[in-house]
This record gives structure tokens, sequence and C-alpha cells, in this order.
């Protein structure tokens, strides 16, 4: 079953000397317990896609489905409400809560959701090696003990679509190949759609599937 569709979304950014197409056309489709790779040059519009996907951008054109439902169709308080029940979202920033410890922002997502389960929260932290740090604050942390809370809290809400931008961008490779083996082991048994930006043609390798984006188009 198709949990993300994205058609024919076409995306532009203003400038001095007029709009810019960053994407042309995209349709892409994940199935649920699918993982697909998406790559593409920096600048190529891997992360504006990711963005359209989650609802946080709009598109000039085209349609997101999440669920079989038509994000663009939603008011902005139905799509915060199938976000946070359905998409999970791992960026670069990290956007972990400064004034909430390790444990709360593990949990965060998962009671914003509804969906809180303390001895699930427990074993992510144990098997994202954050055991130890559940009682710490972001401030005090490595920018890749930030990325593990980011990606534990994403997937504590077992969400039906994760969508990750370079989750393993700031983490040694070691890891890198534990935490990104986790999200595929979790997404998979949960029947979760995972699409992934990375640069990586290793962890590329690891997915079903890789798709390309060059110059606004999926190649």
């Amino acid at each position: 079953m198709t949990l993300l569709a994205l058609e024919d979304i076409r995306k532009s950014f203003a400038s001095a000397e007029g709009p810019v197409p960053v994407l042309q056309g995209v349709s892409l489709a994940v199935a649920g317990g699918e993982v697909v790779a998406l790559t593409g040059e920096s600048g190529s519009g891997k992360s504006t896609l990711l963005h359209i996907a989650a609802g946080l951008e709009a598109p000039d054109a085209g349609r997101v489905l999440v669920g079989g439902q038509d994000m663009a169709a939603l008011p902005d308080t139905g799509r915060a409400k199938l976000r946070r029940g359905t998409v999970g979202l791992v960026f670069q920033q990290f956007n972990l809560v400064p004034s909430l410890s390790v444990g709360a922002n593990l949990a965060f997502q998962a009671r914003l959701a509804g969906g809180h389960d303390a001895a699930f929260c427990t074993q992510l932290a144990a098997r994202l090696g954050l055991s130890d740090l559940v009682a710490r604050y972001p401030e005090q942390l490595s920018g890749g003990q930030q990325q593990r809370v980011a990606i534990g809290r994403a997937l504590a809400a077992r969400p039906k679509v994760l969508l990750a931008d370079e989750p393993t961008g700031n983490l040694d490779e070691a890891t890198g190949d534990a935490v990104f083996a986790l999200m595929l082991e979790l997404a998979r048994a949960q029947g979760a759609a995972l699409l992934l930006v990375t640069h990586s043609a290793r962890l590329a390798g690891q997915c079903d599937r890789a798709v390309h984006l060059r110059a606004g188009r999926l190649a």
C-alpha cells in the first residue's frame, strides 16, 4: 500500500532575476515497509522535496498524499494533525527542545500524537546508546548525540511515514551504520514508508531502491 505519494510536484523560489525553478514535475510513491533513498547534488532540491512531503512547505503545483489524504486539501490545523499523527521527521538541524531533557525530547513527538509508550522509549534510548544521557539537556550533548535523540524522537511515535534528511551526517561511520540499521529495522517492522535523503552511496545501497534528483527532476 502506498503511504506517501508525490504527484507532479513543482516549486520555484523568487530571485532578483525572477523565479528559479527547483522542482520541475517530481513524482514519487513510497509503499509501507519500503525504504527509498533520495540522492542528488547539493542544491538539487532534495531538502525542499522532503519539506513539501512533510507539509512544511507548499508546492506551487502538484499533490502530496499521506496515507491517502491530500495535504494541500487540508486546513493548517488538519495538516498539523496529520503530520503529528502520521509523519516522523529527522532533519539536519535536530530541532530538539532546549528546555526538555533527553528523555522528554524522545517522548515529545509521541506525546503530541497521543501515542506515548514509555517502555518503547526506554528501548529506543538503549538501542541508540542514550540510556546514560536521558537526564541531560541538549546543550550538554555533542552534535552526534543530539542527532541520535532526534532520530529516536521521530521513531518513538511509530510514524507511518518517516522522512529523514542526512540522518547519520553527524555520526561517525560505525555509529551511523548502527543507527541506520535500527531505522531500517523499525521502519520495516512498523510497515512505515521511509524516504531518506543521503549523499552516501553505501547507505543508499542498503535501501530497497534509490532515486536521483537532477535539474529538478528524478533521473
